[in-house]
């Protein structure tokens, strides 16, 4: 049996991800503060293992309880392969530097990069006891290879995970284990972040128009199409640990 664990299940790209997989009998674990009953009713329906944990990915401990918790009952089952799709992201603050607040950036660094650390050292610990090969997606950003202003918590953070990724992808390689870990850059999707940057300041966020103009012109992915894109890679069997994938890459 294969398993996938996912954060930010409840909508947007985590929630198309989910989708996917159960239409593919995975057993899936979803986490995220509110449960998507149409996710529950749907693995119901497929008769698939479905389980959710309730989870603020802003709270580091709480982080590491749940997960210590979910790593111990998906080991236990013994799975072949275990898929984690360090999915779950907050955009926020935008604003530029000399007028932010702390709580945000502290929020925005623990969910956009602590909490998918913490979340990869404790699936790779339990591997070392395991012959299930852990497969970690982290979801990241074009931001994370060029500025934006505005978001300058954001693009640091999606720069670290994607550093992270690649130094772990190095890590695995010498020790020589099965296990992979790549990076994927959604693009510009129709989901309630892209909601949220359009209703900033145009004096916190200087492309403002442009985002709105995304909008207005149909130019943004439907997570669905992004999340096919995206299980069909992870799926293919020639992915490249360490690679920071672009989704404009697969879609061409």
């Amino acid at each position: 049996m294969k398993y996938a664990v996912i954060t930010g299940a409840s909508k947007g790209l985590g929630e198309a991800i989910a989708k996917s997989l159960i239409a593919k009998q995975f057993a899936v674990v979803t986490v995220s503060r509110t449960e998507n009953e149409k996710l529950k009713m749907m693995a119901q329906e497929k008769g698939t293992s479905y389980q959710h944990f309730s989870c603020n990915l802003s709270l580091e401990s709480e982080v590491q309880e749940v997960f210590m918790e979910i790593t111990h009952r998906v080991f236990q089952k013994e799975p072949s392969d275990i898929f984690v799709f360090n999915n779950a992201g907050v955009i926020e603050p935008i604003a530029t530097v000399g007028h932010l607040d702390k709580t945000p950036i502290d929020r925005n660094i623990t969910v956009n990069l602590t909490a998918p650390i913490m979340i990869t050292n404790l699936f790779l610990h339990k591997a070392q006891f395991s012959d299930t090969a852990v497969h970690i997606i982290n979801i990241t950003s074009g931001a994370a290879v060029r500025p934006i202003q505005g978001w300058s918590v954001y693009c640091s953070a999606k720069a670290g995970l994607n550093m992270f990724t690649q130094t772990v992808a190095s890590e695995q390689a010498a020790l020589q284990t099965k296990h992979s870990i790549i990076a994927f850059s959604p693009g510009i999707m129709d989901t309630d972040m892209q909601a949220t940057i359009r209703s900033s300041s145009e004096k916190a966020f200087k492309d403002l128009k442009k985002f709105q103009e995304y909008q207005e012109k149909g130019m943004l992915l439907k997570p669905d199409m992004v999340a096919n894109a995206l299980i069909d890679l992870t799926l293919s069997g020639n992915v490249e640990s360490g690679k920071i994938y672009n989704v404009n890459d697969l879609l061409n």
